[in-house]
């Protein structure tokens, strides 16, 4: 199991950093006392759990003292690495003061807070097999730089799903593609009953004249990938729909698959495919 035990200073990017991290497929827990670790670890490996993540703040202070020996039993049964987020104090105080959130140690001044903060997890900052300034560090740089830091290279992934009007849009769809402009070959005979991943079909579909329209789709789609993956998002769905689900959309959603697979990590879903 890979085990990432992620702490730092509140406003220093923990949220982001956990975040990141379900992204790429880890059992995340929040601020569980370590005593509690080894149960947790036991439990998530008899359930076939290979990646988890220990999110550690200021409230588990009480317990800090014996993080050392959690960790050296936490090694016994995963591979893991220790990341501690920190910033300058102008920097969290300007923070704190945007988001006007309460400081968990709230009840004073909000820099003696911080400094008291500090000196709690200055424990597991000792600890740490890396200590991230995140002082100058966008919400998208933070993201990559801790995947980095813990081995993960998952990268964007671009959903293309086939659907049918009749049966309603998929409700994740960040972009919904109209294909019902291409002509139908549900009132040709001879192809009706076959779906749109058979070339005839496609072929059908993709007449010379509608060459433009799917063009315009194409660069809509890598356009709105491209500005996604820039945002640092870890995916982005795009719906093709037409009538029924079955013949144009998935001829377009399987055409937009293969002329951005070159671009992206692309996987294709025909939702309606196999409905009456």
């Amino acid at each position: 199991m890979r085990l990432v035990v992620l702490s730092g200073l509140s406003g220093a990017g923990k949220t982001t950093a956990r975040f990141a991290l379900e992204d790429a497929g880890y059992f995340t827990v929040d601020n569980l006392p370590p005593p509690l670790w080894s149960p947790l670890l036991e439990a998530l490996g008899e359930q076939g759990v290979d990646r988890a993540a220990l999110v550690v703040d200021v409230r588990a202070a009480p317990w800090l003292g014996g993080i050392g020996s959690a960790l050296d039993e936490a090694r016994r049964r995963a591979e893991v690495r220790v990341l501690f987020l920190e910033a300058r104090p102008e920097v969290l105080l300007a923070r704190y003061n945007l988001t006007r959130r309460v400081h968990p140690l709230g009840g004073g001044r909000l820099s003696q807070e911080l400094a008291r903060e500090r000196a709690a997890l200055a424990p597991v900052r000792e600890l740490a097999d890396f200590v991230l300034d995140t002082s100058s560090t966008t919400a998208r740089e933070l993201r990559a730089r801790v995947l980095e830091l813990v081995g993960e290279r998952r990268g964007f992934l671009l959903r293309i799903v086939s659907f049918g009007f009749k049966w309603g849009p998929p409700p994740d769809a960040d972009l919904v593609l109209d294909a019902r402009g291409f002509k139908n070959p549900y009132y040709d005979p001879a192809l009706k009953d076959r779906p749109g991943t058979d070339p005839a079909v496609a072929a059908f579909v993709f007449a010379p004249e509608a060459e433009d329209r799917y063009r315009a789709m194409l660069a809509l789609a890598g356009l709105s990938a491209e500005a996604a993956e820039a945002e640092g998002r870890a995916g982005y769905t795009v719906a093709v729909g037409c009538t029924g689900g079955f013949h144009r959309s998935v001829a377009v959603a399987q055409r937009l698959a293969e002329d951005l697979s070159g671009r992206f990590a692309v996987e294709v879903e025909h939702r309606d495919l196999e409905k009456p």
